[in-house]
């Protein structure tokens, strides 16, 4: 997403998080991991607001719970909750996001999920708390991942201008990481009409083509590759990927549920 923000380093002050989603898991390889679905901004690349963000986190918290994972065990974070009484999601900050995962992490050891998305730099990806933006880091993702995930598989996927920076700082033995846009390219799709970002509305409609995670990785690129194409979008975004050859094989046999398809709300 093209975002001409100042954005500033910064972790803010603590709050707990509580899962918020209703729905029941079907029973599955991911009934025992944790997860964040995480919305970073609420603004449109003009600085206006946008749904965007806030809608893909509704609807891939949903889509996760189809998958398998747990309400229970999974913390939804939007920068303006109170909009969200129907999804109850957190308010985020950098710290509430670490005490959710770890308190989620603790119940469901098998591993865990982290899903951001938001505005991006090369710097890494926004982070607005009660209006204001900070930087959220690479090195802060991977200190985040490595403190609440120790010795266990994790899935990252970061969607956000330039979140190829991402890649060296999470990338490792039991990892897979995605996201949206190599380091050097943005994204598209965080206009006030655009109801998901790109990557994101992606992800919700690869979810029902393949039947796991390793298989998911090179859907979302091709739908990607294929939207930006149509509407002659460039340099196209290029969304990368790198997954730990034990994970991968791991992965795919952890097949998703049969029938589990990308939950897309209104």
């Amino acid at each position: 997403m093209r975002t001409g923000f100042l954005v500033v380093l910064g972790l803010l002050a603590a709050c707990f998080a509580h899962p918020a989603a209703a729905a029941s898991a079907p029973a599955g390889p991911f009934n025992n991991w944790a997860a964040i679905v995480v919305a970073g901004d609420w603004r449109a690349h003009d600085g206006g607001p946008t749904e965007a963000f806030d809608n893909a986190r509704r609807d891939v918290a949903a889509t996760l719970v189809e998958l398998g994972f747990r309400p229970e065990a999974m913390t939804q974070f939007s920068t303006r909750p109170e909009r969200y009484a129907d999804t109850g999601p957190e308010r985020l900050t950098a710290q509430s996001m670490l005490d959710a995962l770890k308190a989620s992490a603790a119940r469901a050891p098998a591993g865990c999920l982290i899903y951001y998305t938001s505005h991006g730099a090369p710097q890494g990806t926004v982070l607005d708390v009660m209006g204001r933006m900070y930087m959220f880091s690479p090195a802060e993702m991977a200190a985040l991942v490595d403190e609440a995930c120790p010795d266990r598989p994790a899935i990252v996927i970061v969607s956000a201008c330039y979140s190829g920076v991402f890649m060296p700082y999470l990338s490792g033995p039991q990892r897979m990481v995605m996201t949206a846009a190599r380091p050097d390219r943005s994204s598209f799709g965080c206009s006030a009409e655009d109801k998901y970002p790109f990557f994101d509305a992606c992800f919700l409609d690869s979810v029902g083509t393949v039947r796991n995670f390793a298989a998911l990785a090179p859907a979302i690129q091709g739908c990607v590759t294929r939207r930006e194409s149509q509407m002659t979008l460039s340099p196209p975004s290029e969304p990368q990927v790198s997954i730990d050859g034990s994970l991968r094989l791991r992965l795919g046999m952890m097949p998703f549920p049969s029938g589990a398809r990308g939950v897309q709300g209104p």
